[in-house]
């Protein structure tokens, strides 16, 4: 599952302000500065500081997420660039970046050496 099809699929959980506070937080981290170390504290802190009214959802939600952080984020010393590039939906962002100022902020934000 890469980082695109987990906002969505915790759209289809839950439409509860914290789970739509969640998705918001995952999108944006795509374009800002922050790693993806940064995003698993995050996202740790907005779900242990937060709960979503009905307990299966979050439930769900937090299995989605911690399958997500095991596959991606731990996993993630052990992966190739593209492979980078796909778990966390950063192909676009790649495409469009037309200096290397722009790719080497994307190899720190993937924890990569360029």
């Amino acid at each position: 599952m890469d980082l695109d099809e987990l906002v969505a699929a915790i759209g289809q959980i839950s439409s509860d302000p914290f789970a739509l506070k969640l998705s918001a937080l995952l999108s944006t981290w795509k374009d800002d500065k922050r790693d993806a170390k940064e995003l698993e504290n995050n996202v740790e802190r907005f779900i242990g500081n937060t709960w979503i009214d009905i307990k299966a959802e979050h439930k769900k939600i937090y299995s989605l997420w911690s399958q997500f952080r095991h596959d991606a984020i731990h996993g993630i010393g052990g992966m190739t660039m593209n492979e980078r590039l796909y778990c966390f939906s950063l192909f676009p962002r790649w495409d469009n970046a037309h200096t290397e100022e722009e790719r080497k902020a994307i190899y720190a934000k993937l924890l990569a050496n360029p």
